[in-house]
């Protein structure tokens, strides 16, 4: 079975008592939570207010747009949220295109994250290729739901696709092997990185939302066309670079 114990101490070498005592993203529990607003003041970044939505990324029954989103740089940036966002119950969307498998995923509720729903994010995020399911560092759901959740805002409200999740060492030598852009020492094997899209979001943009988060490295892949585009990330070192 996939368990986070799993994951944290076979897949980092720690134990889950020295990883679960440090909160996740916006993972505090209530007493932090009311350290951060005694005093009746609220985080210093909680005063920040949402800017009106951008308009629907497609007319209701109509085309597909050929342009991509480009909202306001300034606007996507995780580092505006306040503290009401990170306490609510997480709902991730995704999809995986080379499955053909969808899924909406309560995961994550009254500050901690569901075993069953955490089980079913690492079997989506499973090697498709390879056939293997392995533990998926929680830290990376929080990026990956933080991400759908804040466009959401917006009215961006597209499921997040999932290219690549884990991979198995094989699996990941063929990609080189066959040209695709991979590092031999990938965090796909480790579970701790995913390359994500959302249909006709700039990857520009997408790519500097998930770099706010401040969570890992952030690899920007361009390709033509509203939905060639992919962000690399992942839970290692903080870097970011183009590929």
């Amino acid at each position: 079975m996939v368990t986070r114990r799993t994951f944290l101490q076979q897949g980092l070498g720690l134990s889950a008592t020295a990883f679960l005592g440090t909160p996740l993203i916006g993972c505090a529990a209530r007493s932090v939570t009311h350290t951060a607003t005694a005093g009746g003041k609220p985080p210093a970044h909680a005063a920040a207010k949402p800017a009106r939505p951008v308009a629907q990324a497609q007319a209701e029954g109509g085309p597909a747009p050929q342009a991509e989103l480009e909202p306001p740089p300034d606007i996507f940036d995780a580092q505006a949220l306040d503290l009401e966002f990170w306490l609510k119950p997480r709902v991730i969307d995704v999809t995986r295109p080379a499955s053909g498998e969808r899924a909406k995923i309560l995961y994550w509720k009254d500050g901690d994250i569901i075993d069953s729903a955490y089980q079913e994010l690492c079997h989506l995020l499973r090697d498709v290729n390879g056939k293997e399911t392995a533990p998926i560092d929680p830290k990376l759901f929080e990026t990956l739901w933080g991400t759908q959740a804040f466009v959401a805002r917006y009215g961006i409200e597209q499921p997040l696709e999932i290219l690549s999740g884990y991979r198995t060492a094989t699996s990941n030598r063929k990609l080189i092997e066959s040209g695709v852009p991979a590092a031999r020492q990938s965090l796909h094997i480790e579970g701790r990185a995913a390359d994500i899209r959302i249909a006709n979001l700039n990857a520009e943009v997408l790519g500097g939302l998930v770099r706010s988060f401040r969570q890992g490295g952030v690899g920007f892949y361009y390709r033509a066309g509203p939905r060639g585009g992919w962000i690399h990330a992942d839970t290692g070192l903080k870097r970011t670079w183009k590929g």
